[in-house]
């Protein structure tokens, strides 16, 4: 039965009439899902599996042991049917209130807009899994007079680099705006891979157009795959390796500036990977992608972290190019390369195709 490309049925708990069983304390926080027609018959545990995208199923199964109940406040068990139109409740103990001290170095402020230099292995915004330790609300704790504060684009948690936020609403419509138009909006990435991309005639530069769509036939229910027109959605990246390296192993690695035409969901980590050169420490991309359900559970493997070579991918957004949205000032962004990333480049063997630059 194929359930991992299904969209998500969450419903806001305000929404929901439902009873907070007598085991589940006070202050409790509950994520309410509603059952589809098209599901009913299934195990609850692969519901929520299909639901909670990524976590791995056997962690699934241990969230429903220990926090599912029906609206009745009646506990649920793994082996369970779910009924079409049944609300599933999952319910976990308070937020913790604690937030890391982390440092954002800003790179642009005005009443307006707000550029920084995000730090890898932060999430941009409040998840299942993160609330307190998030790009937004670290940015919000430190400017508690400003009002309105949203994103204007998103990284993933372990891309580091040059992300947006608007102070204002009209601020936020317009670099929303000038997003979709994509006209006068440079985007630049930096990317380690394992091999060298190559599309098959040797070029070092090039022009790579896939088009992306969701792998339905993924566990992870969030990994995207190349396919062939009319299906997904157009991508295209430009695509310089700069440099390439052997390891202590004799694997070689590239370094590679990657420039989108296009903002798909993880469209460098596609193209590159169908390129058979995945991002260094890509657990979706690379060797397998099952460690990514594992890293999500906190269970990577020794094997796994030896494979991986990096805690986080090795994927940096380093410049952003864009006129100002409210004044049209023209904005060139930059943020270095971080120094997880430089570090691993330097312990790798130089080849004569030159040297990292910590800027693009």
């Amino acid at each position: 039965m194929a359930t991992m490309g299904m969209g998500m049925s969450r419903l806001r708990a305000s929404e929901v009439e439902f009873v907070r069983p007598p085991a589940v304390p006070e202050g409790s926080v509950v994520s309410v899902f509603r059952v589809p027609p098209e599901t009913a018959g299934q195990r609850l545990d692969v519901f929520v599996h299909s639901q909670l995208h990524r976590t791995s199923r056997t962690r699934a199964q241990a969230i429903v042991r220990a926090s599912a109940y029906d609206a009745d406040g009646r506990r649920l068990k793994p082996n369970d049917r779910v009924r079409a139109e049944q609300r599933i409740l999952l319910w976990r103990a308070p937020w913790d209130d604690t937030q890391d001290a982390v440092e954002i170095p800003v790179l642009h402020e005005d009443e307006h807009l707000l550029a920084v230099h995000k730090p890898a292995l932060l999430a941009v915004h409040p998840t299942a899994r993160y609330h307190k330790n998030t790009l937004l609300k670290v940015l919000q704790s430190a400017r508690p007079d400003c009002a309105f504060m949203s994103l204007g684009h998103r990284l993933d948690r372990e891309t580091s680099g040059v992300i947006l936020v608007s102070k204002t609403r009209a601020c936020d419509r317009a670099l929303k705006k000038l997003f979709e138009e994509r006209e006068h909006v440079e985007k630049t990435y930096v990317a380690f891979t394992w091999g060298v991309p190559d599309r098959g005639d040797g070029a070092r530069r090039f022009r790579y157009e896939r088009r992306v769509e969701l792998d339905r036939e993924s566990t992870s229910g969030v990994k995207m795959r190349v396919c062939n027109p009319p299906a997904g959605l157009a991508a295209t990246t430009v695509i310089d390796v700069r440099e390439t390296r052997v390891g202590p192993s004799g694997q070689v690695y590239s370094f590679v500036v990657c420039e989108l035409e296009t903002g798909r969901q993880h469209q460098i980590r596609v193209h590159l990977a169908d390129l058979r050169a995945p991002v260094v420490g890509d657990k979706l991309y690379g060797p397998d992608e099952r460690a990514f359900g594992r890293a999500a559970d906190g269970r990577l493997s020794e094997l796994d972290r030896a494979r991986l070579e990096m805690p986080r991918h090795a994927l940096h957004a380093a410049r952003l190019v864009l006129p100002h949205p409210m004044t049209g000032d023209p904005l060139d962004l930059q943020a270095a390369v971080p120094s997880d990333m430089a570090d691993f480049w330097a312990s790798l063997s130089q080849s004569p195709r030159g040297t990292l630059s910590r800027s693009i």
